[in-house]
């Protein structure tokens, strides 16, 4: 006889489902490790600061640095040829591999975000220096919560979060606690380790274990700790290295033993900073053998990237603290020696080890690739610029059509460009120069990189019809991204404009240098450079230079937070050349730049005459300097006054 059963009732059907979850979880646990439902990988990324594409012993462009656990890290993976940072400096990158989005969308273009302003969305600025044609964007200073980073992600898929290091994408309440991190390491949101690599150093509550302790020492140390704490789960394990970006000091030890191995014809020639890059790749062989040592090596992905390129504008033991030849160019500019760096990705059983791949890949990519790898889904309407590189890592061709890289700035360093824009398409690279031609018109360089790595043949005017292709593809970028674009100079004056200049630009001092310069002492409380000379006279400052470019810097008693200012003063000169104020702003560096400088006219007619400079801050003025011309001669000054622009006096010299 057959009997209908009754109707199970939600009490019921939660009892069963007990059941079945208790019978489940029973037969997990005895199982073999093999028949288990397989542990989510674990995530390393590793960035370096300011390491330059060969400032390693992976593509033979180095005899002087040793990087023996990079290549070891490259022997677990795939190196990428040709991996790009999302900009020629350290912050866009940053947030470019956190949220999976280009700089020109998220507008923080520039390394600013340790600055007290707080800026969430970035603008046109009305006008620029005189000798500028086009201006430069104001960039965002803070990574807005309102992304969805990388971290949250992670985090919210049930991994530990971690990141160590080196942050630069604001303090809190922007900081990696506020970005989806549950521990940071050292909390520190400055543009670099705080005063030295080795200790002491200068992060609040974070004091170094022992006498002369290394801080990438210090970080790997940090790591491994995090890495033990959470074998039991998944973890995302963000380090950033502070190396090896400036201040530029190492292990004295270290430093000595590479003094010995200098070749003076190697254009690599720093001891230092062979020192530094020595420090890094060790840190980095500490983070392996951890892996190693807790057996999760094979169930971790591991990245390996810089957030730009290598440093060749600081003078660092009498020579620049890179080269990053053959390519053209380091950081802070367009050319590949900005944007182009080393980059590996690890996965036993998915990447083949050993393994090179020569496809295109930018910063913006990791975040869309990681997910593809977990097979987690991005949020509803959440897109990025980047795409997964999944098919490289598999040995194939990406489909994607370019890359773009947006730098609306333009700093004073050498191979510097005005503000621009590239695309990379296949083996061509162009770059548009903003407003950069004749009657307002943009510039172009076009460049084969498969024939011209060193970026030496602009074939712009050969190629019409290609850089017209691919200006189109930028014009779309921009539009898409919804760039806050450079626009023409209203002030631009062609009679300051020197084109012959580009790109050229004297070495910046370095941080720490074995022969230390006297420093002239102040006359009146103005301070001579170089070769000028400076004492009072009867009521008179009295400048003398016989180098040409005399210059005085005065620094004021405490910051002035009027940022609309005037510098008066009254001077006679026998010199020639127009004169030129800076000043200096809280927090920025470096402390005199172009940039924030005004020009003015001089009249050298040896009488003596009244002059006003504005001085347009954008932060507190914590000094100022004078260059009254730009050749040998003479130069006297009556009083100097710094006023607001409503007349309220902020400093009188008197002489």
């Amino acid at each position: 006889m057959f009997h209908r059963s009754k109707p199970t009732t939600p009490r019921t059907a939660a009892l069963i489902l007990r059941l079945v979850c208790v019978t489940c979880t029973s037969i997990f646990a005895i199982l073999p490790p093999s028949m288990a439902a397989p542990a989510k990988p674990n995530i390393v990324f590793i960035l370096a600061d300011d390491l330059g594409w060969s400032d390693t012993t992976l593509f033979g462009t180095t005899k002087f640095y040793k990087t023996p656990n990079i290549e070891r890290l490259a022997k677990r993976g795939m190196t990428f040829t040709r991996a790009y940072s999302s900009s020629p400096l350290c912050s866009p990158t940053r947030a470019s591999i956190l949220t999976g989005l280009s700089p020109a969308r998220t507008g923080i273009t520039t390394p600013n975000c340790h600055l007290p302003q707080v800026i969430l969305k970035a603008a046109t600025t009305p006008s620029g220096p005189a000798n500028h044609k086009a201006t430069f964007a104001a960039s965002v200073s803070r990574l807005d919560t309102k992304y969805y980073t990388l971290a949250e992600m992670l985090k919210d898929n049930g991994y530990a979060t971690g990141h160590f290091g080196k942050w630069h994408l604001g303090p809190a309440p922007y900081s990696p606690l506020e970005h989806g991190f549950n521990v940071d390491v050292p909390h520190w949101p400055g543009p670099g380790p705080a005063g030295s690599y080795v200790a002491p150093w200068k992060y609040p509550d974070f004091d170094a274990n022992t006498p002369d302790e290394h801080i990438e020492d210090r970080m790997a140390e940090e790591a491994v700790a995090f890495m033990e704490q959470h074998t039991a789960k998944p973890f995302f394990l963000n380090y950033w290295m502070f190396s090896v970006h400036a201040p530029f000091d190492a292990k004295k030890d270290l430093i000595a033993q590479y003094r010995k191995k200098v070749d003076p014809n190697d254009p690599q020639r720093s001891p230092t900073y062979a020192a530094m890059i020595e420090s890094m790749d060790d840190a980095v062989g500490t983070l392996l053998d951890t892996l190693d040592r807790l057996n999760i090596a094979d169930n971790t992905i591991i990245v390996f990237a810089s957030d730009n390129g290598g440093n060749m504008y600081n003078e660092v033991d009498g020579t620049t603290a890179t080269s990053n030849h053959p390519l053209r160019g380091g950081k802070a500019n367009m050319y590949e020696g900005g944007i182009r760096g080393p980059a590996i990705v690890a996965y036993p059983g998915m990447v083949e080890a050993g393994s090179r791949s020569d496809e295109v890949i930018q910063s913006s990519d990791f975040y869309p690739t990681l997910l593809e790898m977990l097979s987690i889904q991005p949020q509803p309407n959440q897109s990025f610029d980047g795409i997964s590189i999944m098919p490289a890592l598999e040995g194939k061709s990406l489909d994607r059509d370019a890359i773009f890289t947006y730098f609306p700035h333009s700093p004073p360093i050498p191979e510097w460009l005005p503000p621009s824009v590239s695309v990379h398409r296949g083996t061509w690279k162009l770059i548009r120069i903003f407003y950069g031609g004749d009657d307002g018109q943009h510039r172009y360089k076009l460049f084969d990189l498969q024939n011209d790595i060193g970026e030496q043949h602009n074939l712009a005017s050969k190629r019409p019809d290609l850089v017209m292709e691919l200006d189109a593809l930028i014009d779309g970028f921009l539009s898409d991204t919804n760039a806050v674009l450079p626009l023409p100079n209203p002030k631009f004056n062609a009679a300051t404009y020197q084109p012959e200049l580009e790109g050229k630009a004297q070495l910046k001092g370095e941080s720490s240098s074995p022969k230390k310069q006297r420093r002239a002492k102040p006359v009146a409380g103005w301070r001579p450079k170089g070769t000028t000379k400076l004492w009072t006279n009867n009521g008179l400052l009295v400048v003398t230079s016989t180098g040409g470019d005399p210059h005085i810097t005065a620094r004021l008693p405490k910051a002035t937070a009027a940022k609309r200012l005037v510098l008066h003063f009254t001077m006679s000169s026998d010199s020639s050349g127009p004169g030129q104020i800076f000043w200096q702003e809280q927090g920025v560096n470096p402390p005199f730049t172009a940039a924030r400088s005004k020009r003015f006219d001089v009249q050298h007619d040896r009488k003596m005459h009244t002059y006003s400079v504005p001085l347009p801050a954008q932060q507190p003025v914590l000094a100022v300097r004078i260059d009254p011309s730009s050749a040998v001669g003479t130069i006297k000054i009556s009083t100097v006054t710094l006023k607001t622009a409503g007349g309220k006096i902020i400093r009188k010299w008197n002489f």
